[in-house]
């Protein structure tokens, strides 16, 4: 029989499902064409049940997935609910189409995820981009209330403003401020007979907020209309396991529920929306003990690295107290080659520049793993200590973008391949990012500028991989055909 250890099942509808069906010893005429047999390709496929004829009837009939759902807004205080097995990219293309008609504004943060970049083409959106304050040791803080407030006076006819909290290295954003300006705001647009425009967040790397009393508020506690978090980032829930949660005082419900039907899989994967569930169940019953002693571990981690000279442990007000990000600089360590010997030792961390390490920690890591990872770092900080160097934003915090033409219009333009060197002073055709952290800093519609290329080309030549780009050498670029 498989295993519910914390007995989460009784206020799980869909981790019930998914216990059962594994117990039942079923013979399916449906899919998934591996049957449950484990004979054919092994393990890979244990677990696998689909939410058609597995969860729930090919009919829905016993509305498995819609009581979990409903079970998640009510924690959330949302209206609606939606689980994705596509991740919170999944989530953000489909509030993309939900907020706007295609030509409509829309304010963007330039530090989220390509995701929302690719929802804007979906949708046909324009954006506005604001940037994030940036401190002197090169992190983005977040988009501050006045530069939303700049933003839209230039923009009276935006539809929505979309940002992103917590940040890919857990800085926060003045979520209530944001909330406060964009529902001021007389969009021509504005849903129902709520003031102002929707703010929508992007939250993949903060499903934990909320849970204790330490931690910040969720989004929409705070104040935000719609937010997309990834149960699988923070919390323990299958890759690809993802909500979207909104109130509907500024988005319409029907269109929410037809573009994320319109962008999902018909074939669900059954064991992945029962894991968000379960998660879900998880942190409502056992979250405050269990990101209680979390904290406290991650605390002691932090003072334990903030003793080693030169290493910079981002902390304080304005940081996800469960968020491990180190700046390096004033070591002279390079964090890709820090990367490289944690790799070999079986322990990858999440994002690793020149200047940056970020290692993820959830509520699956203990005493022991925690104090793996402080022996490696200690240790490996001071084989590759060198001469300290100045700290720089990465381009993926600073990048000022120059928009020559919406993002729908250049991705479907006819296009050409030309040398790096000449494609300064074009417009990009295609998406470049360094990843991780994955945040474009060229995107379709865009002048390609000197400074741009430089700074990518300087972070491959650095170990940074680029992501996306037809040539990640960057030997050439696609640019708009003139």
């Amino acid at each position: 029989m498989p295993s519910d250890p914390r007995g989460l099942r009784g206020d799980a509808p869909a981790l019930d499902a998914w216990l059962a069906f594994q117990g039942g010893a079923p013979t399916p005429f449906t899919i998934p064409g591996h049957k449950q047999r484990l004979d054919l390709v092994g393990d890979v496929v244990a677990g696998d049940v689909p939410l058609f004829a597995g969860l729930d009837t090919m009919s829905q009939a016993h509305g498995v997935l819609a009581a979990a759902e409903a079970r998640a807004a009510r924690l959330w205080g949302a209206d609606v609910c939606r689980f994705s097995v596509g991740g919170s990219t999944h989530g953000n293309q489909a509030l993309a189409l939900a907020v706007g008609a295609p030509g409509d504004r829309v304010i963007v943060s330039r530090t989220l995820h390509r995701s929302l970049l690719l929802g804007l083409v979906l949708a046909g959106l324009t954006p506005v981009w604001v940037r994030p304050d940036v401190d002197d040791l090169g992190m983005p803080r977040g988009i501050p209330p006045r530069a939303l407030t700049d933003a839209l006076a230039l923009t009276p006819d935006a539809v929505a403003v979309f940002i992103g909290d917590p940040s890919y290295v857990g800085t926060l954003t003045d979520i209530e401020g944001l909330a406060a300006v964009a529902h001021a705001h007389r969009g021509s647009r504005a849903r129902g007979g709520a003031d102002g425009i929707p703010l929508v967040v992007d939250a993949a790397w903060g499903a934990h907020f909320g849970f204790h009393p330490a931690l910040p508020g969720h989004a929409l506690a705070r104040g935000a209309d719609a937010l997309v978090t990834s149960a699988h980032k923070t919390l323990p829930a299958w890759s690809q396991g993802a909500l979207v949660l909104a109130r509907t005082e500024r988005i319409d419900p029907a269109r929410l529920a037809a573009a994320v039907d319109a962008t999902a899989t018909t074939s669900p994967s059954g064991a992945i929306l029962a894991s968000i569930d379960a998660s879900r169940a998880l942190v409502e019953r056992d979250g405050p003990a269990l990101l209680g002693d979390l904290l406290g571990q991650v605390a002691d981690l932090r003072a334990r690295l903030r003793a080693v000279p030169g290493l910079v442990v981002l902390d304080g007000p304005g940081v996800d107290p469960v968020k491990v990000c180190l700046v390096l600089s004033g070591t002279g360590a390079d964090g890709t080659r820090i990367e490289a010997d944690l790799i070999a030792r079986r322990m990858p961390v999440e994002l690793a520049d020149r200047d940056t390490i970020v290692a993820m920690v959830t509520l699956a890591d203990t005493p022991t793993t925690l104090r793996r990872l402080e022996d490696a770092l200690v240790e490996l900080v001071e084989v590759h200590r060198g001469t300290p160097r100045p700290t720089a934003a990465s381009i993926a915090w600073s990048v000022a973008p120059q928009q020559v033409c919406p993002p729908r219009a250049a991705f479907f333009a006819r296009q050409e391949t030309v040398a790096a060197a000449r494609a300064v002073g074009r417009t990009c055709g295609e998406l470049v990012a360094p990843y991780p952290p994955g945040i474009p800093v060229l995107a379709p519609g865009e002048l390609i500028t000197e400074e741009t290329m430089s700074a990518l080309q300087a972070a491959r030549a650095a170990g940074t991989r680029i992501a996306y780009a037809a040539d990640p050498t960057l030997a050439t670029v696609r640019v708009l055909a003139d």
